[in-house]
């Protein structure tokens, strides 16, 4: 029986309350070891960090323990640079106490060395095709992509996953019959990093291996065409470890491109402060008069690469690298006012509560007889009237520049007690 524990996906603009997210999936974890996942340790390589995010949402673990960190370098993400604090990768060893990145490199230390960690699997997106000779620019040793990275051939002790250069050779070997082009394979990169590399010694999977953790990073080519080619790559990769861990899944997509592009394409919504649901899907680029609170306004994402970044007084919505929407606020105080409204939705009466949607095919109208509570539908402008409520209201009398999204079918219905903000319903058009 599948038994997950996550973490949710709970952010605040003013304080982060940790600096990633991990999802767990456990189902016997004093059985069978865990295999730990982590993407985005480098901000600008999205193929690792989709990757983690898909892995995340859309597969089930029926028998095994898996844990997934999608977002380990979160600031460096929605910036999309390698590190905006230093390269992250090379901090592992020793860190300044003063370094910003110094909770994550923390943190992530604690989880690598728990006692039932028992693989480590970094994810990148690598410089060109690795090729053991030099033949240009992109195919030569120097190359990162493509490959399965180990620091050493064996582990310095006895551990059950402790051949790592079998174990890469083998999966190099299952994601070269699943190769897209020919020119995409992989092949097994040894850095030999206690002997021959100075700065691997810094990275996360060395500091793995020095505390007797196999570790292995995925390298798919940033000189692939399309993103959803290398999360094609990486989520190969993973299952083939699942294979190796004994940790049997399901899937709810066919594993192609066209599947990838779909589900990367996916954003879900955000609710802000229990009382405000937005959909991201088609958002448009800027919404204004966003009623929040001067401060501590909590941002929860259904998905794991969401996040948000206060700036100017603007909150600026991501998914990953990708900017979904920019928030220009109104700023009012919260006021309880009930847990669902009422709504005349096609004729049928129904209790929607704050913070979510409902769809519509003719007509709505907010059944309110409470003197104290105002409604503002927003795009909706009779005259003389001051609350909203009460009117039946079809998509021809909105006004769609007030429309959050760019098809112009999903408005705000918003509830207010004097100055104080109660909550919001999203009406969308079918």
């Amino acid at each position: 029986m599948y038994l997950p524990l996550l973490i949710p996906f709970l952010l605040f603009t003013t304080l982060y309350a940790i600096p990633f997210t991990i999802i767990k999936k456990e189902t016997d974890s004093i059985n069978f070891p865990t295999l730990l996942v982590i993407g985005g340790i480098h901000g600008n390589e999205p193929g690792s960090y989709f990757a983690a995010a898909i892995l995340s949402r859309y597969y089930d673990i029926q028998e095994g323990n898996l844990w997934i960190i999608p977002d380990l370098n979160r600031p460096s993400i929605r910036q999309n640079s390698r590190g905006i604090n230093g390269d992250m990768n090379r901090k592992f060893a020793d860190i300044d106490l003063d370094d910003a990145d110094i909770e994550a490199i923390q943190e992530i230390q604690k989880i690598i060395t728990e006692a039932q960690v028992g693989l480590v699997l970094n994810l990148h997106d690598g410089h060109g095709f690795y090729r053991k000779q030099h033949l240009n620019t992109i195919f030569n040793p120097n190359s990162w992509g493509q490959t399965c990275v180990i620091d050493q051939g064996v582990l310095d002790t006895v551990h059950p996953f402790g051949n790592l250069n079998e174990i890469a050779s083998k999966v190099s070997i299952e994601l070269n019959n699943a190769l897209i082009e020919d020119h995409h394979f992989f092949d097994v990169r040894n850095t030999n990093t206690r002997f021959d590399d100075e700065a691997m010694k810094h990275s996360l999977t060395y500091f793995a291996v020095s505390h007797n953790k196999p570790a292995f990073a995925i390298e798919t080519s940033k000189n692939l065409p399309t993103l959803h080619h290398k999360i094609f790559y990486q989520l190969h990769a993973i299952e083939s470890y699942m294979k190796l861990m004994r940790i049997k899944y399901t899937r709810t997509f066919d594993l192609n491109l066209n599947s990838i592009q779909r589900l990367v394409e996916e954003h879900e919504g955000v609710t802000i402060n229990n009382n405000i649901y937005l959909n991201l899907n088609d958002l448009k680029n800027t919404l204004s008069f966003i009623p929040l609170q001067s401060d501590r306004n909590q941002f929860t994402f259904s998905h794991p690469l969401g996040s948000v970044e206060k700036k100017n007084e603007q909150y600026h919505i991501f998914i990953g690298n990708q900017k979904i929407s920019t928030l220009i606020p109104s700023y009012h105080s919260k006021e309880f006012c009930s847990d669902t409204v009422k709504i005349m939705v096609d004729g049928q009466i129904k209790e929607i509560p704050f913070a979510s949607d409902f769809s519509v095919t003719a007509d709505f109208k907010i059944i309110n007889d409470t003197i104290n509570t105002r409604v503002n539908i927003i795009g909706f402008t009779p005259k003389g009237v001051k609350s909203e409520s009460n009117i039946r209201v079809e998509l021809k009398d909105l006004d769609s520049k007030y429309s959050i999204d760019n098809a112009h079918k999903s408005y705000r219905v918003e509830f207010y007690q004097e100055s104080r903000f109660c909550g919001m319903v999203l009406a969308h058009f079918k």
